[in-house]
């Protein structure tokens, strides 16, 4: 069992959960004042439902915590809130329809008479975001009309307000420019100062070694190491996550680059794309790189039809066709498929079942006479289980109880089932770990 220290701020002694299987067991843990604790693990390992006990958001099974050396047992987030525990979950708890200030300060809008103050509500706001350095942008502006990694800044702007000596950031970079990762670090730097202790979730093992003093690794639930960080380097760390380890990296052998599949021409919309044109290959992966509201995620939008553009043409093969793509419909049915970067909104069904989100995408060979194949939608999603090692009790699980790595795997794993010649992958990577 964890001893509360005299400069410890958390303790976590014995904590477990069970869902259809244990995801924790017996983790002992304690958070010093003022230290950043990286927390790392494979896909499905604990790592966000630990964070989650810790924040308020789900009740541990067996265990008990205690903060600032008296007992803690938070029956809510904003329990936990109050206290100054804090959360930046992997996926974003930001209401679309409300401007960037008032999610910022929803729970504490300043008013008169019973009126928001719109003119303290617009300076507190701007306050807020220039620490996270969204001095560019509007406070008024919708968050909905933000990019995912924009949108994620808002919601590190938000936990910083207030009294906060814990907070928990959950993979908070994998949205995030180089520019915009040096401006977390750098807040990070100023709250440690100030005495806040961080959990810092991550995969980037490289962020991990800049930002952290100690380091906690999780394996199927079990805690299998807490050491001061720089006693370990990243194969080492690695060979810890996994269990195993890693040999050197597959050679897929050459890749053959054939006639152009996909072909660009003048794609404009507004003034977030303008006179886009390019080419890609059989056979070859094409980078598109840039900032942060640059118009990549726009760009692959209008190629998948899930905004209209303004001018230019979308052509497939070679010698190129041109496509009408009115909707993701038209698209898919021309073979082209897009892995969103926002998969909670976007790219999955959280209270569904793995296999219904895999099917999601490939309805006509599981279904017949308006009837879908029980067998065959169990045999799909096992097939890509299988394929992209998704950590699950089963093809019924909901995805919604999986980890944020393994809901990204359910959603590629869609359509690399059906085969499609076109894979558009926005941010393919985020949460998923390194083994």
């Amino acid at each position: 069992m964890s001893v509360f220290a005299p400069n410890a701020v958390l303790s976590v002694s014995g904590i477990g959960k069970t869902y259809a299987q244990p995801v924790l067991s017996g983790i002992d843990l304690t958070l010093m004042r003022g230290e950043v604790l990286a927390l790392t693990g494979e896909n499905g390992a604990g790592k966000s439902t630990l964070s989650k006990i810790i924040g308020g958001l789900v009740t541990p099974t067996t265990g008990q915590m205690q903060f600032q050396g008296q007992d803690y047992c938070p029956g809510s987030r904003t329990q936990a809130e109050d206290l100054g525990i804090r959360m930046v979950m992997q996926e974003l708890n930001l209401l679309p329809t409300l401007s960037v200030a008032e999610n910022l300060f929803l729970h504490n809008l300043p008013s008169h008479g019973g009126w928001i103050s719109r003119k303290q509500l617009r300076k507190a706001a701007i306050e807020a975001m220039a620490q996270v350095g969204l001095d560019a942008i509007d406070p008024d502006t919708l968050v909905g009309e933000l990019g995912i990694g924009h949108q994620q800044m808002v919601e590190i702007a938000r936990n910083l307000i207030g009294d906060c000596h814990v907070l928990i950031l959950d993979e908070p970079t994998a949205m995030l420019t180089a520019r915009e990762v040096e401006m977390l670090f750098e807040q990070i730097t100023r709250l440690q100062a100030r005495g806040v202790s961080i959990i810092y979730i991550s995969h980037r093992l490289e962020e991990l070694a800049r930002v952290a003093q100690r380091i906690a690794v999780l394996r199927d639930g079990n805690l299998v190491c807490v050491e001061p960080m720089a006693n370990y380097n990243s194969e080492q760390l690695v060979t810890l996550m996994v269990g195993r380890e890693l040999g050197e990296h597959i050679d897929m052998g050459p890749r053959k680059i054939g006639a152009p599949a996909l072909t660009v021409q003048g794609l404009t919309r507004s003034d977030k794309v303008r006179d886009v044109s390019f080419e890609v290959r059989a056979g070859e992966i094409y980078g598109i790189s840039g900032l942060i509201g640059a118009g990549r995620t726009e760009l692959l939008r209008l190629i998948f039809g899930a905004d209209t553009a303004d001018s230019g043409t979308v052509a497939l093969g070679s010698p190129a066709q041109v496509v009408s793509i009115r909707s993701p419909a038209d698209a898919v049915g021309h073979g082209i498929a897009l892995i969103t970067e926002d998969r909670k909104g976007e790219g999955l069904l959280l209270t569904q079942s793995i296999s219904a989100n895999i099917a999601l995408g490939n309805m006509p060979v599981i279904s017949s006479g308006g009837f879908v194949s029980n067998g065959d939608e169990m045999a799909l999603a096992q097939r890509q289980i299988d394929a992209m090692r998704i950590r699950s009790s089963s093809p019924t699980q909901l995805v919604s109880e999986l980890s944020g790595g393994n809901q990204q795997k359910v959603v590629i794993g869609r359509w690399l089932e059906r085969d499609c010649s076109v894979l558009l992958f926005d941010e393919p990577t985020r949460g998923i770990d390194v083994g």
